[in-house]
């Protein structure tokens, strides 16, 4: 299998203009009963006075206007101190849209997600959901309003960080739902944010990218350390050593930053204590080379491990690897096509007496690396959930929880708000349960992009996307993802077309050829309109920009 994934620095995604990203964030927070003015600033925390604990430059390159100055050791200027919460983590307050308190609204999934005592005891208990963090891109960089904060001068901008990204585009498409800027340790309040919103989701935990031995993903790998177990102690972090991206062949310096975020009671353990280490691309060392640095953990910080390496290539690497293994993992393909192999590699693994923790994903599109896959509106997010449950996964590993430049994420965003998370919430309860919730509300969901997947941009990027080897053919759909609790009618408008179709109960699927224009769908039964959405985002057939990503909506928040 090709490699899904390279790890060097940061990678990819542009686009959406400030207008358009106000917008979106206004009807968001509408749909949340969140209150908020995204230009309006916090008095007394304007975000060219507060400090972050890193803003992920490279080392050496000119930052945007604006963004904070690493010292002479390229590091950050420290983040400031106060209370973890500030001001505004106090209950239902304006810290951010959606969970932010840890509930979801009422009436926001089809179906009634069991409390998360439910989903952790008995069988369900041992059937485990995360998600994979990437430290680059938190809810915010410096603590700015989105109408002027780091992610829009300088990752949404084809023109921001001087310029190094216009070749793609601007490095990112999307961003987080954006949050209202805070007193005293923002950065934690905000991980603990993400933390609620995971486990409002019923996820067990993160798996935390370990990209660096020092600087800001460092600091904030410890941060969210802190912030995951001061939220919830039950929420556990599985520790991810990035071998695409630390910088060292020494076991011994390996095995000292394991240990170092490994002690933290957020860190994850097996019921027997045993420390689980998942390294993505495990394979980029030798057999012997992990041993030594798991002696060393057991030997120097007295650490026992369970290794649960994730491999670029399982096929090639399972065997080898078996040994020293507790269980398996794989990054995965990302088109819905390229799922065959999941099934075989879970009999693999249990046949080798091992776990086997499943990849879920939505789609990827890196502007910056020039590919992307066809995910098929939701189809690869269905298909990859339905082969962990179908296959008897152990674990599940969400690919990934914020990635904005492989344009991967599952966390809320400004274009997709909570749609994929909340599509997630229904398998991951039958995944962990056993049973299919029972649809006591009729929901839609609606994706599809904002241009064909032919268009060429017409503005100055040079490097456009292809088709990675391997995934469907692109298409140009627009997906009405209907759950009913009743068979009904389903009304369409694709730009200006107008088209109705009949949706069973449960769970149905329409594709409709995406035009230029808006879509939007409603529910009708007995002659009376009921649960109803609609994309704000137009397509177009002429873009300035190319993004492949699809866009979704959900009628349980809009």
């Amino acid at each position: 299998m090709s490699s899904h994934r390279r790890r060097r620095g940061f990678r990819g995604r542009p686009l959406l203009t400030l207008l358009a990203a106000a917008f979106l964030l206004v009807g968001v927070c509408a749909a949340t009963g969140i209150a908020w003015d995204p230009f309006a600033r916090a008095s007394g925390q304007d975000g060219a006075a507060a400090s972050a604990i890193g803003t992920p430059w490279s080392a050496g390159t000119g930052t945007g206007s604006g963004s904070p100055t690493p010292d002479a050791t390229g590091q950050a200027p420290p983040a400031p101190g106060g209370s973890p919460g500030g001001e505004d983590q106090s209950p239902g307050s304006a810290a951010g849209a959606g969970d932010a308190d840890g509930q979801r609204p009422a009436g926001a999934l089809p179906f009634d997600l069991p409390a998360p005592a439910a989903l952790r005891t008995g069988g369900a208990g041992r059937k485990l959901v995360f998600a994979h963090y990437f430290t680059p891109y938190p809810l915010s960089l410096d603590n700015a309003s989105a109408d002027a904060d780091y992610y829009t001068r300088n990752y949404l901008d084809p023109g921001g960080e001087n310029g190094k990204h216009e070749r793609y585009g601007g490095l990112l498409r999307d961003r987080p739902l954006p949050v209202r800027p805070k007193g005293g340790n923002w950065e934690r309040a905000n991980l603990e944010q993400e933390v609620r919103t995971a486990r409002a989701a019923g996820l067990d935990g993160f798996t935390l990218d370990m990209l660096s031995l020092s600087g800001p993903n460092r600091d904030r790998a410890h941060l969210l350390m802190e912030a995951a177990h001061a939220v919830d102690p039950a929420f556990k972090i599985m520790l991810m050593p990035d071998m695409t991206s630390l910088n060292t062949d020494d076991p011994g310096v390996l095995a000292d930053a394991v240990a170092a975020l490994g002690k933290a009671p957020a860190a994850h353990r097996l019921g027997d204590g045993r420390l689980v280490v998942s390294p993505f691309k495990a394979e980029a060392k030798d057999v012997a080379w992990w041993t030594t640095v798991l002696d060393l953990l057991k030997s120097r910080h007295g650490i026992r491990t369970a290794f649960v390496p994730t491999f670029l290539d399982f096929d090639a690497n399972s065997a080898r690897f078996a040994p020293i293994s507790h269980g398996f993992s794989e990054w995965g393909s990302r088109s819905y096509v390229g799922q065959d192999s999941a099934t075989r590699d879970v009999q693999r693994a249990h046949g080798m007496g091992k776990i086997w923790m499943q990849p879920v994903s939505v789609q990827d599109a890196r502007p910056n690396q020039g590919i992307y896959d066809e995910a098929g509106n939701t189809a690869t997010l269905r298909s990859t959930w339905t082969h962990a449950i179908d296959d008897g996964a152990d674990w599940v590993q969400l690919t990934t929880w914020n990635d904005y430049s492989e344009g991967s994420q599952f966390a809320p965003s400004l274009h997709n708000g909570y749609a994929y998370l909340d599509l997630s919430s229904y398998y991951l309860t039958k995944f962990k349960t056993g049973s299919w919730p029972e649809i006591v509300r009729d929901t839609l969901y609606v994706s599809a992009r904002t241009q064909f997947a032919a268009a060429d941009p017409t503005g100055s990027q040079s490097l456009v996307m292809s088709l990675r080897k391997g995934s469907a053919a692109p298409r140009d759909t627009v997906e009405v993802l209907s759950f009913l609790t009743a068979p009904a009618t389903v009304r369409t408008a694709v730009g200006t077309a107008r088209d109705e179709h009949e949706a069973p109960a449960g769970i149905h699927s329409a594709l409709l050829p995406l035009r230029p224009g808006t879509s939007s769908a409603v529910v009708v039964r007995d002659g009376k309109p009921g649960a109803e959405v609609k994309l704000p985002y137009a397509a177009d057939r002429t873009v300035k920009v190319q993004d492949l990503q699809y866009y979704a909506v959900t009628s349980g928040r809009d």
